[in-house]
């Protein structure tokens, strides 16, 4: 199976599936020298983490992390940082109902046609439990980053229709509540919002921004290695995520040229539309990327499918979901932004 390393220079490789015996992964390319990161692991893996309120999954994991190597003394030695985590609460038997079903929207149907078979407990090697590997991996990146003085932040801006107003965006809110909403005024209807539909037994979408501050201008490569373009394609591999845009995105479809453009002055650009890049090479703005996550197809509501005999039948699944898989992407979403980042950094200095 391909595909399971991001980057080039800093790369990240991960294995496992849901409900299998641990997860885990390898890091290459982080340099020597640095210390552990533990204050950025324990806080996003915490963010990151099921059952930490009731606005997601119920499922229990410790999320313990135990390196095999590349770590000396507390130190990384800059050889490949392997890493392993354990599935202590993986309920299988959930499962066991679907085994010969497709769920629809989910990713049973194409691994069955691509392999032959399948592992159907809990989505296997499809499931969100594999970003957790992305977020290890994003925390040595958000370490060498912070070296460089770069920093990012990811946040909520969207659930179902209910968006937040940038007037009253607070980024000091966002880690205040389980949402990741920066806007106050906000989240008790959020909150309701989610609630009505996990009475309902359904699902919601959302929209998670991320923005990297102070990324220097001149990072990506033309045409087909893009910084954007690799940006896109970070994003578009996480879970559930159904599109990407970079600075305002798709608004650019109803603006004007003399509206959208990023006139310069001598004290730099007047505005940011573009969201950081141009011809996918970095400006020095803020860069800016969004990504817009379906409601999970897990959901009470029976619907109709196939079996692996090609059967029709109807499905409903059980078990312990996210009522909106949006929230606990925040964090993966800054994995991948500050992995694309730190790959695109040492790039630059070959």
């Amino acid at each position: 199976m391909a595909g399971n390393t991001f980057g080039k220079l800093f790369c990240v490789t991960s294995f496992g599936e849901s409900h299998g015996e641990a997860i885990g992964g390898v890091i290459d390319g982080m340099p020597a020298g640095f210390d552990v990161p533990w204050d950025i692991l324990k806080r996003d893996i915490q963010r990151r983490k099921t059952g930490q309120s009731k606005w997601t999954s119920q499922r229990q994991e410790e999320d313990e992390v135990r390196f095999l190597s590349g770590i000396y003394e507390g130190k990384t030695t800059g050889t490949s940082i392997g890493f392993i985590i354990e599935n202590k609460d993986a309920k299988p038997k959930d499962y066991e109902a679907i085994k010969e079903l497709f769920r629809p929207g989910h990713g049973a149907y194409t691994y069955f046609k691509k392999y032959g078979i399948r592992d159907h407990r809990g989505g296997g090697r499809a499931s969100a439990r594999e970003t957790l590997i992305r977020v290890i991996g994003g925390a040595f990146a958000k370490a060498f980053l912070q070296q460089k003085e770069i920093d990012l932040y990811g946040y909520v801006s969207q659930i179902g229709n209910l968006k937040c107003d940038p007037a009253h965006f607070e980024q000091s809110f966002i880690e205040e509540n389980a949402l990741f909403c920066p806007d106050a005024h906000l989240l008790s209807a959020w909150e309701n919002l989610i609630q009505a539909a996990r009475k309902e037994g359904e699902s919601l979408g959302a929209r998670v921004e991320v923005v990297a501050n102070h990324v220097p201008a001149g990072l990506g490569e033309p045409v087909y290695e893009g910084l954007d373009a690799r940006l896109a394609s970070a994003m578009m591999s996480i879970n559930a995520a159904k599109g990407v845009s970079i600075g305002d995105g798709f608004e650019c479809v109803t603006s004007k040229g003399s509206e959208f453009r990023d006139e310069m002055t001598k004290e730099g650009f007047l505005s940011n539309h573009a969201g950081g890049t141009l011809a996918g090479i970095s400006t020095g703005q803020p860069l800016r990327v969004s990504v817009a996550f379906k409601p999970a197809s897990s959901i009470l509501i029976p619907g109709r499918t196939l079996t692996h005999q090609g059967e029709e039948t109807t499905v409903l699944t059980k078990g312990r979901h996210d009522p909106c898989v949006g929230i606990r992407a925040v964090p993966v979403v800054e994995a991948m932004m500050a992995l694309v980042l730190a790959d695109a950094m040492l790039l630059s200095s070959h």
